[in-house]
């Protein structure tokens, strides 16, 4: 079976992005540091690649990202603020 067409806006890949990369909530990290995990982690697996390893961890569990989209919206936060 074929499945759907998957569109990722850019806000989407950067959270998948964001989860693939080896930062971790624990880390606290800085804007600079979630943007440039942001940027290695599509380097390294591709859009597609990220959204793979999202779909992995959490297809049976989808209420289960709420942690990562929790650190994905705090680092976008210092997007926004121009931080």
């Amino acid at each position: 079976m074929r499945s759907g067409t998957y569109h990722l806006s850019i806000g989407t890949a950067r959270a998948d992005a964001l989860f693939a990369s080896a930062l971790q909530r624990s880390d606290e990290p800085s804007a600079p540091q979630v943007r440039q995990a942001i940027a290695a982690a599509i380097r390294a697996f591709g859009t597609r690649g990220c959204a793979a390893r999202v779909a992995q961890a959490y297809g049976e569990h989808p209420g289960d990202r709420g942690a990562a989209d929790a650190l994905g919206a705090r680092g976008s936060e210092g997007r926004r603020r121009g931080g």
